[in-house]
């Protein structure tokens, strides 16, 4: 009983992310691997329980289509894993993840973080600071500011930096005190779509025929869309012409057709409507507001495609002074405590060993567009969701703590693949799924690949 034996942390975030998804119940799961990441939060548990979370909503998403729900079962280690890394390089390397400016800078009075890996938000970081675009120089300029006031003014430029809070901080600022509100996954109940949903599927291809237009970047909502690939949905994203994030799309564009739209321009938003019109789901990570002033609310999203299961991603919160804020998980964790409470002890800030936010929130992404396609199937209508890195974050801080366990053992042969996968960049080996379900093997049908090389078409 919950009163004599506390939940460990993966049980109560499985049941925490199954409760928002409107589920009383938590059908089993069975984990296997051993081992945690380092960290004072349990992170490897986060990974289980959100990967758990998106396979419990794809087994009642079957047993809704054809009768019988199969057994879940969520490798810890290789969950975990994933969160870091899937894929090895055979013959290449890896394109770096972070811009040379980017990172912790010590302030005046605290500690900030740079997040300069578009060249835009480098460039209002650069201007504000007045700086050369090197690392000494940038620390140099950054220790006569306040960490609150260059924080503000670099996102009134346009960029992204987060000064370092605790979580009693963040608690007590009206952005944490707006997260702390809302739900974890917010639910809207939509129109009535046509009939003919999934009817392509088949019991171990349960999402074949499905259409999911995808308009996210780095790094939750590809995930998101990743996941779904893996179980037969076709994926189509959309970038504008200018954007790249090369030190992800390895990971990030497995299974899906990229294609590259200009919203804002009057064709390019009529393209966007014609493929919306012929979506089953939509996966977003615009900031509030952001698809309407291009005169794409959700209502009308909702008019272009009744039954459409839409899901909206967004970082701070959908309430609050920064609803309209960007962000990144590593921004959230140095906003939200998360970076500070890992620095006791030593002298700098110390963030998740991943990108735990950004993971955990794709898989609950991915589990609210699967419960959203079983709601459409028993009801006909479909939903809009939202969620928020600053939402997962709060997750993760009201866990109970995980006993101490070693570090995950290396990998090995038999964590990979049998054959290597074609990316664009180069043969690699793609690590196993975390997530079993019997007879319904999560697999991709296309390998990897750059963004712009497809056609913005089903």
């Amino acid at each position: 009983m919950a009163s004599a034996v506390e939940a460990s942390p993966f049980d109560a975030m499985l049941t925490a992310i199954r409760h928002a998804l409107g589920a009383d119940d938590v059908p089993p799961v069975a984990v296997t691997g051993t081992g945690a990441l380092s960290s004072v939060f349990p992170v490897s548990d986060l990974a289980a329980a959100s990967v758990a979370a998106a396979g419990l909503a794809l087994a009642e998403l079957v047993a809704a289509r054809f009768g019988s729900r199969p057994a879940v079962t969520v490798d810890r280690r290789l969950a975990a894993l994933w969160f870091a890394r899937s894929l090895i390089p055979q013959g290449w390397e890896l394109p770096p993840v972070w811009d040379a400016v980017a990172g912790d800078y010590r302030a005046a009075d605290g500690w900030i973080k740079l997040h300069t890996n578009a060249p835009h938000h480098r460039a209002a970081a650069l201007s504000v600071l007045g700086s050369a675009p090197e690392r000494a120089a940038v620390a140099e300029a950054v220790a006569r500011w306040r960490a609150d006031d260059l924080e503000a003014a670099i996102v009134a430029a346009g960029g992204c930096a987060a000064a370092m809070r605790s979580a009693a901080a963040w608690a007590a600022h009206p952005q944490g005190a707006a997260v702390a509100r809302e739900p974890l996954v917010d639910w809207q109940d939509g129109e009535a779509g046509p009939d003919g949903l999934l009817a392509e599927a088949r019991p171990e291809r349960p999402l074949a025929g499905l259409r999911v237009l995808d308009l996210t970047r780095v790094l939750a909502g590809p995930v998101a869309t990743r996941v779904l690939a893996g179980y037969g949905a076709t994926v189509l994203r959309l970038d504008p012409p200018d954007w790249d994030e090369p030190g992800v799309l390895p990971e990030t564009t497995l299974g899906k057709a990229c294609a590259r739209l200009d919203l804002k321009d009057p064709a390019g938003r009529a393209r966007f409507e014609a493929l919306l019109s012929g979506a089953d789901v939509l996966v977003h990570g615009y900031r509030p507001d952001a698809l309407a002033r291009l005169g794409l609310d959700a209502a009308a999203r909702a008019r272009l495609r009744p039954g459409l299961i839409d899901v909206g991603l967004d970082a701070y919160g959908w309430t609050g002074p920064w609803r309209e804020r960007r962000g990144f998980d590593s921004l959230v964790q140095m906003s939200c405590g998360l970076a500070e409470a890992g620095m006791r002890g030593a002298d700098r800030p110390a963030p998740l060993p991943v990108q735990a936010l950004d993971h955990a929130t794709g898989y609950v992404m991915a589990a609210a567009v699967l419960h959203g396609l079983a709601r459409r199937l028993a009801t006909g209508r479909g939903c809009a969701a939202r969620t928020a890195l600053a939402r997962t974050a709060a997750l993760l801080l009201a866990a109970p703590p995980a006993p101490p366990e070693p570090a995950p053992a290396p990998l090995g042969p038999d964590d990979c693949m049998d054959a290597p996968e074609p990316t664009a960049w180069g043969p690699a080996l793609r690590l196993r799924p975390p997530l079993i379900l019997a007879g319904v093997p999560m697999c991709w049908d296309r390998p990897a690949g750059r963004l712009g090389t497809a056609a913005p078409e089903w």
